[in-house]
């Protein structure tokens, strides 16, 4: 383009935009008429406003310094704009209220809920003055055309609630209500209760303070003050010193949806409007649209942004106020909870004192009989009675020795042998003497023999450093292995024509060499053994450590979260018996925890005198503590009592705000003991071939493990419950043959062959019965017991996966000790008055805890509102509930239980070893 017709080209342009007329603008709206009313208070006042039209009513009351009154405005639009809402604003003297009538209120995915009937109450101005009179507006417009509407405004009666007085009252989403509530000066705290006879519609309960504005909308409750969602309970319990003014409000509001409360999400229709190109899907409840050409079908959701009309969604409440405990019943439940628990080191200590003494006079009749008579000149003979050894005067003598052979020397030594020499692995060979004179009377207890010699033979309980694999590396060790365990456990029950060794019979050379008695698998050096049991002691406290650090931490941190944001969802106490101290919101349930770690204490000061006084009698080279009884090891007990006490630390724990993520901290430590038990339980009489503490630790890990995977991902999950059934059986197989074969197996690529080669010969071959029949007994019970919780597991998938794990391990562990006391029994062993009444009074404490467990307090399978219709009131001190008495009597019940355990066998600690059989 040249020049000049650029030039031409710029002058039209020029000229163009001045010759062209100047852009119209817009003509403003004539004024907006604005009427003023006087109003009244309790009249209905029918009107119509438009986009010209501004009404503003004016009221006035008087208002009393001593005496507070709510009012409420109460709307409801005539016309339906839905476009074009009425907006009203409410104008006070210290505070502003606005809200649009439809009022919309969003629910789940974001839908719309409109209400045409809105009720409001006013917050309430302070004043100082003894009377004065306050006036308020409230202004109504819109930019609608024509809108009629409805205005009231009312007196609320009974806004101040009065403390012990129900009031009764309806509420709706649109339609909250609030009331006022005033300390009395005696009072320090109170609990507001909240009931309806209707779960549904879900509601919220909110405590505020007295603020102004008043946050009373299910989008705005939780703004501010402590909420909880409810269905047919809630209770919050309110101190005064948290409130400056003495007063709050409590707060009730009716929520749009019920999903929150456990209710099921409304069915909404497709609009009709929708477009005929337009194909409307759900995805996570919301619609979206897609052309394909085609109608859609109906679909449970609603197009987007159109608001539903909920009708009327109304809920019939009631509220009390009642004092809660003083800080005298704070005290009091502390001294009872420290009396309880304390009461048991006293009876302890006076056991302890009785034992002493009896034990002191016992030793003075015995240095009195061992002297020579002042007649005879000699010695004077002791009653058997007074030795308790009656059962097992009869069994005669045996070897001293505790290899493979032990039984057949002692045998050998009984019929007539003079000298017979022992060896001890690792230690030097001594020579015990059978006595040609008549025995001492002293020596009653262990048969015919003397223990003179046994006693100058030197310890093994040094402290130099012995590894255990010293022992366990030699082919003809492994080979005296596979003979020793493949004894016999018990024989046949006794019978006239029965073979010995039974109480009472005599004694023949092969007597006892089928059976396996403790002697044969307790062959180790003790100090090897000892440093072995005790690195369960040393690992648990480790574990406890680790364990317990970031936990404590965590429920701070929750307990931090709930007081901050006042959410109490998140927690599931019993809100009608949680009794809050400083930053905790139910100290009760924590303090109900003390008894597990004062008795694990006490289990382990026990367990430490019973340990001093057993190396006591090491030094002083006592026959009985050297070769009798069940072998001593304390290194599993200082676990079990060191795991109660990490049991009260974590359960209160927990308890500080239980939940579903974290309820593994309650059970953690009780996977440990109902493994520690089963594990002490078969140490008694297999010490040589238990569980390593490392093995042992590493099953419970994985224990532990299923535990947190089964908590998140195992509800309704059946790929889950598939895996978790296989493994849980493949495990008692495994298991099973492990304490069937006493270890002496092997897992490898033979093992299908060596199966079917066992099958072949004794069930095909040869119809024969088990060797071990008193095992196989035990392990098919276990196997028809596990398999039938792995089936249940499997078809019924309970929700909490934690407990039903738990209790896998519980029912093992009763097995177990039930199989345990009855092969004692038909051993011809006894139980002793001690381990009797404890076992009587352990099951009976057991029983009634389980009474008070099943009551179902609070669950966070279900929702919080939910679980909130299980809570109930206090029933003790009006201070602990049920679940706190579970607290009180399964502590109880777990040290019975250890004290079972601990002195079940002690009627074998003057019985030799190779008479004490293995089962």
């Amino acid at each position: 383009m040249s020049g000049a017709g650029a030039a031409a080209l710029a002058w039209a342009l020029l000229a163009g935009a001045l010759l062209s007329p100047p852009p119209v603008r817009p003509q403003p709206h004539r004024d907006r008429d604005v009427q003023e009313k006087e109003a009244q208070f309790n009249t209905t006042y029918i009107d119509w406003v438009d986009a010209n039209l501004l009404n503003i009513y004016a009221f006035n009351h008087s208002v009393r310094r001593n005496r507070t009154e709510g009012v409420r405005v109460s709307v409801n639009v005539l016309s339906d704009h839905k476009d074009r809402p009425v907006l009203f604003v409410v104008r006070q003297k210290e505070a502003v209220v606005s809200f649009q009538v439809p009022l919309i209120l969003r629910g789940l995915y974001q839908r719309k809920y409109a209400y045409q009937e809105v009720s409001r109450t006013l917050c309430q101005p302070q004043t100082k003055a003894e009377v004065e009179t306050q006036h308020f507006y409230v202004d109504v417009s819109t930019l609608s055309l024509n809108t009629s509407y409805q205005l009231r405004v009312t007196r609320v009666e009974n806004f101040v609630l009065r403390t012990n007085e129900r009031f009764s009252f309806n509420a709706t989403a649109a339609q909250p209500q609030y009331f006022k509530y005033e300390f009395p000066e005696e009072v320090d705290s109170v609990i507001v209760k909240v009931t309806s006879a209707m779960a549904f519609p879900c509601s919220v309960i909110s405590i505020q303070d007295i603020l102004c504005p008043v946050y009373d909308l299910d989008n705005n409750v939780a703004f501010i003050g402590m909420y909880q969602t409810m269905t047919k309970k809630a209770a919050i319990t309110v101190q005064k010193k948290d409130f400056p003014s003495h007063s709050f409000y409590v707060v009730v509001v009716v929520k749009t949806e019920d999903e929150a409360c456990g209710g099921a999400l409304p069915y909404y229709p497709l609009s009709k409007d929708a477009s005929p190109g337009l194909r409307w899907g759900c995805h996570r409840g919301l619609c979206v649209g897609t052309s394909w050409g085609q109608r859609a079908e109906p679909c449970p959701c609603l197009l987007p942004d159109e608001p539903v009309d909920q009708h009327n969604r109304q809920k019939t409440l009631e509220v009390m106020v009642s004092p809660a405990i003083t800080s005298e019943a704070y005290v009091r439940s502390v001294l009872f909870c420290l009396g309880i628990f304390l009461s048991f080191y006293v009876l302890t200590l006076l056991i302890a004192c009785w034992e002493s003494c009896r034990q002191h006079k016992r030793k003075g009749l015995l240095a009195a009989m061992d002297s020579p008579s002042p007649d005879t000149g000699h010695s004077r003979s002791i009653p058997d009675s007074f030795l308790n050894h009656g059962p097992y005067d009869s069994y005669g003598y045996g070897s001293f020795g505790n290899g493979s052979s032990s039984s057949t020397e002692g045998i050998t030594d009984s019929l007539g042998s003079a000298e017979v020499s022992y060896g001890y692995v690792g230690q030097e060979q001594f020579k015990r003497r059978t006595p040609s004179a008549p025995t001492r009377p002293l020596s009653i207890a262990m048969g015919e023999r003397s223990l003179e010699n046994v006693a100058g033979r030197p310890r093994l309980d040094s402290l130099s450093s012995v590894e255990e694999d010293d022992y366990d590396t030699l082919a003809d060790i492994d080979y005296d292995k596979n003979v020793i365990r493949t004894k016999v456990c018990v024989p046949p029950a006794p019978s006239p024509a029965a073979a010995p060794p039974w109480p009472g019979q005599p004694l023949t050379p092969l007597s006892f060499q089928q059976y396996l008695c403790v002697a044969d698998l307790a062959r180790k050096d003790k100090r090897v053994l000892r440093k072995k049991y005790q690195i369960y002691f040393w690992n648990i406290a480790t574990i406890a450590v680790f364990y317990a650090l970031p936990v404590i931490q965590l429920v701070i941190t929750y307990q931090t979260v709930v007081n901050v944001t006042g959410n109490q969802d998140i927690c599931y106490y019993n809100f009608l018996c949680a009794h809050p101290l400083g930053n905790l919101s139910a100290f009760n349930n924590i303090l109900s925890n003390l008894g597990y770690v004062l008795l694990g204490l006490l289990f382990l000061l026990i367990i430490l005198q019973r340990e001093i006084n057993y190396n006591r009698a090491l030094l002083r080279n006592n026959a009985h503590a050297l070769e009798c009884g069940i072998p001593k090891h304390f290194g599993l007990f200082y676990a079990m009592g060191t795991a109660l006490m990490m049991e009260g630390l974590l359960s209160a724990c927990y308890h500080v705000c239980p939940n579903y993520t974290n309820f593994q901290f309650d059970t953690s430590f009780m996977y440990m003991i109902a493994g520690l038990c089963m594990l002490k339980l078969y140490q008694k009489r297999h010490p040589d071939i238990n569980a390593s503490a490392y093995s042992a630790y590493a099953c419970l890990a994985l224990v532990i493990f299923f535990s947190v995977v089964g908590v998140v991902f195992g509800k309704g999950n059946t790929a889950f419950w598939i895996v978790f059934s296989v493994i849980h059986i493949v495990a008692t197989l495994l298991l099973s043959t492990q304490l069937y074969y006493m270890g002496r197996w092997k897992l490898d690529s033979g093992i299908l062959r060596r199966i079917l080669h066992v099958l072949y010969t004794d069930c095909v071959r040869q119809c024969s019965g088990p060797m071990y029949v008193d095992r196989m007994v035990l392990l098919v019970m276990g196997n028809i017991i596990n398999w039938s919780l792995a089936a249940y597991g499997l078809i019924v998938r309970p929700n909490d996966f934690a407990s039903y794990l738990l209790a896998i391990g519980i029912c093992n562990l009763l097995l177990y000790f039930a199989f345990y006391i009855i092969m004692k029994l038909r051993s011809g062993e006894r139980i002793k008055l001690i381990p009797l009444l404890c076992i009587v009074s352990t099951s009976v404490v057991w029983g009634f805890a389980l009474f008070f467990f099943f009551q179902g307090l609070s669950t966070w399978q279900k929702t919080p509102a939910e679980s909130r219709e299980h809570n109930r009131d206090c029933i003790l001190l009006d201070f602990f509930d049920d679940h706190d008495i579970w607290h009180f009597l399964s502590s109880i019940a777990m040290f019975g239980s250890f004290l079972v355990l601990l002195t079940l066998d002690d009627d074998l600690d003057c019985v030799q070893r190779d008479k004490i059989y293995v089962f």
